[in-house]
């Protein structure tokens, strides 16, 4: 199935694991670029999806299951950043993209690029993160606090729309307005998501990025870190720190712009999208 969400870019479907993935995409050849969300959904690329598209790439903007407007839920277990990355290697075979792939990710789904990237799950050609997740960084505490299974098994769903509606408006700063607010709020009117969404909240844990960085500081593959300067909880200082001590780290910052730098500056995020996935891939030395 699919329906026109803007000129060029569609959402389309495609089953995994016997359950229906929703993803953004754009009818285009090219190279493969994978676009991962974390605690938002696949709305927080549908900004650059076009641009990307008309500059000759192909991208997948998914929803992880249960999240966004994908069937499914997430549990605890399914939730982590190991089983993510496995649900994403069954996914690009459903979505039959073969060979070297770009990947990139925002907020959790930074850290799910990266364990893909390190553990050789896909021929990741080079890694993009977006004010992703890195060291120790995470969880948020607003979102940590939802490990604890007391506060979870409380939480209403008018509670967590009005906590997400929260982190919602600061992490859009500049772009928010309340059509954009409410667009990024819909998925989580519905039970299951908001479920899902507590699941992932749940099994946040910065072990996952941590044990990975003996193995990205040997990574030979191009990186890129995109960040909005005014994230007060991702720090633009992480991103600094990675690029200085990640090789083939190039940073690009987003002044005046917060967690989800997308919505402020499209145009600039795309076109270090693209600049970046169009470099020549050196030749890959495993991790």
């Amino acid at each position: 199935m699919s329906d026109t969400t803007e000129t060029g870019v569609l959402r389309n479907a495609v089953q995994v694991d016997g359950e229906t993935v929703s993803y953004l995409t754009a009818e285009q050849d090219g190279p493969a670029v994978l676009l991962l969300h974390g605690t938002y959904w696949s709305r927080v690329w549908l900004p650059v999806l076009g641009r990307l598209a008309q500059a000759g790439l192909r991208p997948f903007a998914v929803d992880f299951p249960g999240l966004g407007r994908s069937g499914g839920e997430l549990t605890l277990e399914t939730a982590t950043v190991p089983a993510l990355a496995e649900w994403v290697v069954r996914l690009v075979s459903a979505l039959k993209i073969s060979g070297p792939v770009a990947v990139a990710g925002h907020d959790i789904g930074g850290a799910v690029a990266q364990h893909l990237l390190v553990h050789d799950q896909l021929e990741v050609s080079r890694l993009a993160l977006v004010n992703s997740v890195v060291y120790d960084s995470w969880p948020a505490p607003h979102v940590g606090r939802y490990r604890d299974p007391v506060v979870t098994a409380a939480t209403t769903v008018d509670e967590l729309l009005a906590a997400r509606r929260q982190a919602v408006t600061g992490a859009l700063a500049g772009a928010a307005t309340e059509q954009r607010i409410a667009e990024y709020l819909q998925p989580w009117t519905d039970p299951r998501v908001g479920r899902s969404w507590l699941a992932m909240a749940g099994a946040a844990d910065s072990r996952y990025t941590l044990d990975l960085v003996p193995a990205l500081r040997r990574s030979t593959v191009p990186k890129l870190l995109i960040w909005g300067e005014h994230d007060v909880d991702e720090k633009v200082e992480y991103a600094e720190k990675f690029a200085r001590e990640v090789p083939r780290t190039t940073l690009v910052r987003i002044p005046e712009a917060d967690h989800i730098p997308t919505e402020n500056a499209p145009g600039q995020i795309a076109r270090a999208l693209i600049d970046f996935c169009h470099q020549p891939t050196p030749h890959r030395q495993r991790c």
